[in-house]
Parts: C-alpha cells; structure tokens; sequence
C-alpha cells in the first residue's frame, strides 16, 4: 500500500501534455524526478512487453481455458473473439477505455464477492482451519500440502510475492499511467485512492478466492490456475460455479487486457510518439490471439520474469523520490482534512 501510494503520488506530480492528453507514468517521472533517460527508456521498453504482449498472453490464456472448460470453446476461437473486441475499444481512444472500465469492474467486482460470500458462509466452520493452513502454509509448505508440489519456504516466498505483485501491481509501474491522468485536488489524494485499490484486489478479492479454494477442499487435486478455482466454485455452487467463474474471468481479464494496453500506449508516445500506435495495437491483438494457445505453466513463468524486469527501474526511483513523496503527504495533512477538503 505504501508503494503503490508513492507511485500514485510521483505520477500525479510528473505529467506531460501530448497532442492536447495528458500522459504520465514511471518513464515520465524516471527521466524527469530522478533524472536517468536510461532507466525510463529500460523501463517503457520491459512494460511494454511485459504487459501488452507477455502479460495479455496470461489474461487471454486465463480466458480460454476458462471457457474451454465451461462451454467446450475452442481455445483459438475464444482468442479470437476477445481480440475483436479489444479492438472495437483500444481503437475508440482513451474515452472509450474509462468509460468502459468504470461501468463493468466494480459491477464484476462486488459479483464475484458476493458469489464468494455465500460458498464461505456456508461452510462457516472451515474460516479458521483455513486460515491456520494459510499461515501454517507459509512456513511449512511441504507438509500443509502433503508434499506432493515439493515446494520449499523460498518456493513458497518466491511464488507469493509474484503471485501477490499480479493481483494489485504495487511497485510493478502499470498502475500510475492511470493515477497520472486522474482529475484530483492534490497529488496525495490519489494516492489515498491507490491504496484502495490494493485493499480491495488483494485482502478482498484475493482473500476471498483463497478461502472458496481451501474450505471446498480442492487444493489436494492437483489442479492450478482458473481451473483451480472453476472446481472450487462448481464443488460450492454445483454446475452452475464453472460458468460462473467463466464469466466473472472474462469481465476481470478483458477490463485488465483493456488497462494495460492504455498504460502501454503511454510509454510508447514516450519511445516513438504516437506515430507508432497502429502497429502496437496490431501487435497486442495478436498476442492475445496467441496466448490462448499456450500452456499455462509457459506462461506465468514469462509474465514473472519480465515483470521483475519491469520493476526494477521504478523501485530505483521509488527509493530515490522517496522524500518527497512524504514531503508532498505531509503537505497534503497541513491543508486538507479527512474529507478532503481545505481546512
């Protein structure tokens, strides 16, 4: 929450105005704050393809085998079809994104809780074995599930912390291409803002997905992924949880397709200018047709890697405009009240 709140705070601060919109992001306040062309250049390149080629590819994959298993979709044919409307979107310009993303995620959001609600209420006797085996998990992996991933305490902290920076992108540098444009009275407001986001992604959403995996007993199967979860929910709602989440992933995945490519398209006006966007945006729609044809374990294993890469320059310049991100909360404190408004 802390970093996500720096990042929100530098974007804010650090902006440029091209062709009349406002842009901004880590490449932004990278050059401008800590003054390295090198490391903002590093890092538009790493997101780009860690989120709009490699990144998609795990949100279409999520997709197809999620529909694959729910409706006997052929998995090109889903691909296929996500990429046609992820083009009627990214070519309708930033306007259309907002408006589309605003509209669906909180509605997909509280769905999803509420359908995860109802699974931990009626198995109300399994919240705190549950999370006994969570904590217990953490430190004794092998033994909380009997051994048969093999997975060491590194293995466990490795995969958690990965796990963790895909579920609300804190410290990652996708998120502040979208706090940079946001309308607010001071820099810190936004970031108050972006720390809800965690909160509600990772001890809410994720959370929840968690406990409907434990309490309905499918982590002993084998299984990984979309499917992990699908199982858990038809073991909780019957037939109709499998297509249920199916859905519910759509919504979540296509909104997170249609986020990174925005955030995408501001590094490459930083790299190329916005005379580079119509072969950017064939080349994001195109990986999203690919990655439903891969496995799954290939593709999380190329996501985490790129994402490391990704983040690296921007902790650099997190670390290094970490004062004045408290100069500018401290600020904020002296001015407005908890509401928001001037004192």
């Amino acid at each position: 929450m802390g970093t996500i709140f720096a990042e929100a705070v530098l974007a804010q601060t650090y902006t440029e105005n091209i062709d009349g919109e406002v842009t901004g992001g880590p490449a932004y306040y990278i050059k401008k704050g800590l003054g390295s062309k090198f490391l903002a250049g590093f890092f538009a390149i790493t997101i780009v393809i860690a989120l709009d080629f490699v990144g998609n590819m795990v949100q279409s994959n999520s997709i197809g085998e999620a529909f694959n298993s729910a409706f006997g979709i052929p998995h090109l044919y889903v691909g296929i079809i996500v990429a046609v409307l992820v083009a009627m979107i990214i070519f309708g310009g930033i306007g259309r994104i907002a408006s589309f993303a605003e509209k669906v995620v909180p509605f997909m959001a509280l769905l999803y809780i509420v359908g995860g609600l109802i699974i931990v209420l009626k198995n109300v006797d399994m919240i705190l074995p549950s999370f006994k085996m969570i904590v217990y998990g953490a430190f004794n992996p092998a033994a909380a599930t009997g051994g048969i991933i093999g997975v060491s305490v590194k293995e466990a902290f490795r995969y958690g912390i990965a796990r963790g920076l895909f579920s609300n992108e804190a410290g990652m540098g996708s998120t502040p291409h979208a706090h940079a444009v946001a309308k607010v009275k001071h820099p810190a407001q936004q970031g108050l803002v972006a720390i809800m986001g965690v909160i509600i992604d990772t001890l809410v959403i994720c959370t929840f997905t968690a406990l409907v995996v434990l309490m309905t007993g499918v982590i002993d199967t084998g299984l990984t992924g979309i499917a992990l979860t699908q199982e858990a929910f038809t073991r909780g709602f019957g037939s109709f949880g499998n297509p249920f989440i199916a859905i519910c992933l759509l919504f979540f995945s296509f909104t997170t397709i249609v986020g990174w490519y925005f955030f995408g398209e501001a590094n490459m006006k930083y790299l190329f200018g916005k005379g580079s966007l119509t072969i950017y945006r064939i080349a994001v729609l195109a990986f999203i047709v690919f990655g439903t044809t891969m496995k799954v374990p290939v593709v999380w294993e190329l996501a985490d890697m790129f994402n490391g890469l990704m983040v690296i320059p921007n902790l650099i310049a997190l670390l290094g405009m970490i004062s004045l991100v408290a100069k500018t909360f401290n600020d904020y404190e002296s001015k407005y009240d908890k509401l928001g408004n001037l004192k």
